[in-house]
């Protein structure tokens, strides 16, 4: 158990909570304000918004521990808050309300958007305030509501206060966490010892994140040859835009830069097109001809996310003249396209990706010995695991009746 210092809605309070209690829990259990409602409980919704050091925070998926020291405000201690009364009013005149579940989220909220922005537009309200759900009212009295009390303050002189009044840099009660405070910053006395150590991309290896204990989901290995020898391989895959260019729907965003290196890849699986945009850091040992790429990527469109491990090995191929590649794969898919991702299928689907790419590595390879331009080899440029799944799937069944029909 940890024991938080809290100053709710203006008075000093202190109560014991273990270290996984989220402030909404918090406030509701220890302290009985039951006013901040809890709906999705990941921060998506906005029903449990309330304000921190002044600044609106999802209490949800915030720690009670986090916030020690820190004054927090509920909707029960804006009753007497000039804009919340205003708000109040408003949000009745204006039908901004019904079920009321979400109301004291969107207040908080709504009283944010009022104190900091000096004339903002419909649009910039409803856009501002899509953090917070409503099942109800179609947004249309709320945004009336928020427009009408600006309007009101405006004519009545009071300005909007720029950033909100606020002075701390970082999330919601980290202030009270030895955070920089902006005023510190303007001033240059803060401290570069006192903020976390991070990494210029490029300028570290990537160590820092192979390190991390992250482990991925699923893991295989594959191997192949090629008819080339081996200086001329490991000569090749240090070439990574040339090695992005066989790997069907991969592209590079510039050059490498100490190993770090920008790109994305575009894959369709069926009706789903994604593009995954990320960064990867590559280390080569040229002592011992392995290599490893350690990378990231995010698909905005279908909120899917991937990490990836792929380590390789050249080596001399059984025949003269000819090299093996031994290659390690590990990765971890979250999001829609998870759930593509069973180790079985993804598996099968990889040796036919890695297929293609021998065959375009041959291709660029070939033309490279024959003294024509690597670029212009025909290549397979598109990658459609649909159409590839599709084929694992009936090669699966086949594989499967053959099975029961030996049985018999």
């Amino acid at each position: 158990m940890n024991t938080v210092n809290l100053t709710i809605n203006g008075k000093a309070t202190s109560a014991n909570c273990e270290p996984r209690t989220h402030l909404a829990d918090f406030l509701r259990d220890n302290h009985n304000l039951t006013g901040t409602h809890i709906g999705c409980e990941h921060g998506v919704c906005g029903a449990c918004t309330l304000l921190v050091d002044g600044v609106p925070a999802r209490s949800c998926i915030t720690f009670a521990t986090a916030c020690d020291g820190a004054e927090v405000t509920t909707v029960e201690g804006l009753d007497t808050d000039e804009i919340a009364a205003e708000l109040r009013t408003a949000f009745m005149k204006e039908h901004g309300l019904q079920c009321g579940y979400c109301t004291p989220g969107m207040l908080v909220s709504a009283r944010d958007v009022i104190l900091r922005m000096q004339d903002p537009t419909e649009h910039d309200i409803r856009f501002i305030m899509s953090g917070n759900l409503c099942r109800c009212t179609g947004y249309v009295g709320i945004t009336r509501a928020i427009q009408s009390v600006i309007s009101d303050r405006r004519a009545r002189g009071i300005a909007a206060i720029p950033d909100g009044g606020r002075v701390r840099l970082g999330p919601a009660g980290s202030g009270n966490a030895g955070a920089v405070s902006a005023s510190q910053v303007a001033r240059g006395t803060a401290a570069v010892s006192s903020l976390p150590k991070t990494t210029v991309p490029g300028t570290a290896p990537a160590a820092s994140r192979k390190d991390d204990g992250w482990k991925p989901q699923t893991t295989f290995e594959q191997n192949f040859t090629v008819a080339h020898p081996i200086d001329v391989v490991w000569d090749f895959f240090g070439r990574v835009g040339e090695v992005a260019s066989c790997l069907p729907g991969a592209s590079l965003v510039g050059e490498p830069v100490d190993g770090h290196v920008e790109g994305q890849i575009k894959v369709k699986v069926g009706p789903i097109s994604a593009e995954f945009h990320g960064v990867a850091d590559i280390a080569r040992n040229d002592a011992t001809r392995t290599g490893t790429i350690d990378g990231t990527g995010k698909d905005k469109r279908s909120n899917s996310a991937t990490r990836g491990r792929i380590g390789y090995a050249v080596k001399e191929g059984a025949r003269p003249g000819e090299t093996r590649v031994d290659v390690s794969i590990g990765f971890t898919l979250t999001g829609m396209l998870a759930q593509f991702s069973r180790s079985g299928l993804v598996q099968d689907v990889a040796n036919r990706l890695i297929a293609v790419f021998v065959q375009n590595l041959e291709a660029r390879l070939t033309h490279q010995a024959e003294g024509k331009p690597a670029e212009a080899a025909p290549v397979i440029t598109e990658f459609d695991a649909g159409s590839l799944m599709s084929s694992v799937l009936v090669g699966q069944i086949k594989r499967l009746f053959a099975k029961l029909v030996r049985r018999r």
